[in-house]
């Protein structure tokens, strides 16, 4: 097969959450362990560190990747899901995976082993984990797909677990409390092995404190010994406002890996890893400048906690006229987060004009529901099936000082982002 037939086979066979939502998810880790094993344990081979949260992971696993690839470790970087090219998900040294190499793995083993029944996102771990143990990498940083206790990624034993926040996402798979979520999350943290945890809450810092205690694992809060307003020696190329807190936690899980390990990170690679960390990992879509005149920014942001950070950014962008350009998926509580939006974005900062559209995705929530939502709730704006046009239609409408901004899912960016 080529690599193209390779990826349709993959999209056509395999369950594929963010494709068509709950139908692929398996709150089932045994399929994983039993793909582990046939492929000869490779989550054995290289040593790594595993990152959970609701907000934020992300942006903490590519900052972490940059920052040991600085320190001159070669370094894997295992993320979810890819917004333009599957190979996104898999990187070395910010390099992707080679096409052969998908190729060959479809072919060598997922073929072969057909009857494990992977879905698309555990056989893709399969495939990540393989690639850096036979490249011998001395270090991945895997981003937990979702939740933590029972995804995929949760078949290694790291040298540092990070949790990053918790917040009110995927609810109908993790919990409708934000201590059920936690405990979900906390399911990552493994006997032994260093915890941080970014944010503390009071809901949610004693099921951490629990569970490390029970699996006898130090546990550190990094906005216990880091205040966001006073990290100002760091510079970043993400720009994002809410990147401070992300930083806050990726600065104390640099200290635990210090302490605890054998890693050696000067505090120049430290330095230049946050500094170089989308020329060395390729991240996009948070905050992301897409174009000048007007300025035209894209970001990820898809649930409430993600809209409140997005709004910390848009507070220091000064502009004249906004233009929201909002899509999302099916499974997501759109309404609250329109409400959110109308609240947050209605001031008397500025005017602002809406368009909708929708990801290409099947779970794209269809423009003409999410229009007619809005409607209800008193929004008003345009529907376009395509972002692209949306984005055309509104840069074509703005004057000079104006803003466009595009939010509302991972995919919907993917959809902007795309060539």
């Amino acid at each position: 097969m080529t690599y193209q037939e390779t990826l349709d086979y993959m999209f056509a066979q395999l369950p594929m959450y963010h494709r068509i939502g709950a139908a692929a998810y398996k709150a089932d880790i045994q399929p994983t362990l039993d793909m582990m094993e046939a492929l000869g344990h490779p989550e054995r081979r290289f040593k790594s560190i595993h990152v959970a949260g609701t907000n934020g992971k992300g942006s903490v696993s590519h900052f972490m990747a940059s920052i040991l690839q600085e320190a001159g470790y070669k370094v894997g970087l295992y993320t979810s899901p890819h917004l333009v090219d599957f190979r996104e998900r898999i990187r070395i040294n910010g390099e992707m995976i080679p096409e052969e190499e998908v190729v060959r793995f479809h072919s060598s083993f997922l073929i072969p082993h057909s009857s494990l029944s992977l879905s698309f996102f555990e056989m893709t771990v399969g495939l990540a984990f393989d690639y850096f143990a036979r490249e011998k990498v001395d270090v991945a940083v895997i981003e937990v797909g979702m939740g933590g206790r029972l995804d995929s990624t949760n078949v290694i034993t790291p040298e540092l677990s990070i949790i990053t926040n918790i917040g009110f996402d995927h609810t109908q798979f993790l919990g409708d409390t934000l201590p059920k979520i936690a405990a979900e999350k906390a399911g990552i943290i493994k006997p032994g092995v260093p915890v941080v945890i970014g944010e503390s809450h009071p809901e949610t810092r004693p099921v951490f404190e629990a569970v490390a205690a029970e699996r006898k694992a130090p546990i550190v809060f990094a906005d216990d010994n880091y205040r966001i307003d006073n990290i100002t020696d760091y510079t970043t190329e993400l720009t994002g406002a809410y990147q401070r807190k992300n930083l806050a936690t990726v600065l104390q899980a640099v200290d635990v890996l210090r302490e605890n390990s054998s890693f050696l990170i000067p505090h120049s690679s430290l330095q230049r890893g946050l500094a170089r960390v989308v020329t060395n990992t390729h991240l996009r879509g948070r905050w992301e400048k897409i174009g000048e005149q007007p300025l035209t920014i894209c970001e990820t942001a898809h649930n409430a906690d993600g809209i409140e950070a997005m709004m910390q950014s848009l507070s220091v962008v000064k502009y004249n006229h906004l233009h929201v350009i909002y899509g999302c998926v099916n499974d997501k509580d759109y309404r609250k987060i329109l409400a959110l939006l109308r609240t947050s974005l209605h001031t008397p900062r500025a005017s602002l004009t809406w368009r909708f559209s929708q990801p290409s995705v099947p779970r794209g929530l269809p423009v003409g529901e999410l229009q007619a939502a809005a409607r209800e709730m008193g929004i008003e704006g345009d529907a376009y099936v395509s972002v692209k046009d949306a984005i055309a239609a509104a840069r074509a409408a703005a004057a000079p000082g104006d803003l466009v901004l595009v939010t509302g899912s991972i995919f919907l960016i993917a959809d902007a982002l795309a060539g």
